[in-house]
């Protein structure tokens, strides 16, 4: 090897490690999210959507299990890679309380839903999302965005993006293991609290 080929070698891997840095340092790295302690969880927003069968989904329907809302979407590469953990954690943990509840925020609705949720296999109930559901949560800007909501209905951990499995396996333990009641705050629809009594 001549000096100068060594030489754009040594520039190539030095410019190389230059970027890695400066990627490194402006790169948001995933944060996982800690759970908040009850006493500073807030209530979930109810909403009714729609299932596959057009039946209502309703949240308040699941008070008294542990819940993880997920918004997904059929075309989202990290929504992928996660719905096997959640098809496995609806399975592991059903009958002590648990249940998986799915907001798909596809544009093409049910066209491209229903064909997933088959193929996929999916066990728990999927729900078509829309505007007023992801301005309830504070706008969905990012798939997937999943909810962990404990049994008095309040939203005790939220993810954006792509999380470990271990991440949320050992959240969806702890809040089953607790069987302290938050108690406290009404459901945020005023309409909500008629049908939570």
């Amino acid at each position: 090897m001549s000096s100068s080929q060594f030489l754009r070698r040594a520039l190539a891997c030095a410019a190389l490690a230059c970027a890695s840095v400066v990627l490194y340092s402006v790169w948001p790295a995933p944060v996982p999210a800690a759970m908040k302690a009850a006493k500073d969880r807030k209530v979930a927003a109810a909403f009714t959507l729609k299932d596959a069968t057009n039946a209502n989904v309703r949240l308040l329907d699941y008070k008294g299990k542990v819940v993880l809302l997920n918004f997904w979407a059929t075309w989202c590469g990290p929504c992928k890679m996660e719905i096997p953990w959640f098809i496995e954690f609806e399975k592991t943990y059903r009958s002590r309380g648990f249940a998986v509840l799915g907001i798909s925020m596809d544009d093409d609705g049910w066209t491209a839903v229903k064909p997933y949720i088959a193929a996929q296999k999916i066990n728990y109930r999927v729900a078509l999302g829309n505007d007023q559901v992801a301005q309830l949560y504070g706008g969905i800007d990012s798939l997937p965005t999943t909810l962990l909501i404990d049994r008095d209905g309040r939203v005790a951990s939220l993810h954006v993006g792509l999380v470990n499995r271990s991440d949320y396996d050992n959240e969806i333990r702890q809040l089953l293991a607790s069987d302290k009641r938050a108690g406290g705050d009404e459901p945020a629809d005023p309409a909500a609290r008629t049908e939570s009594r």
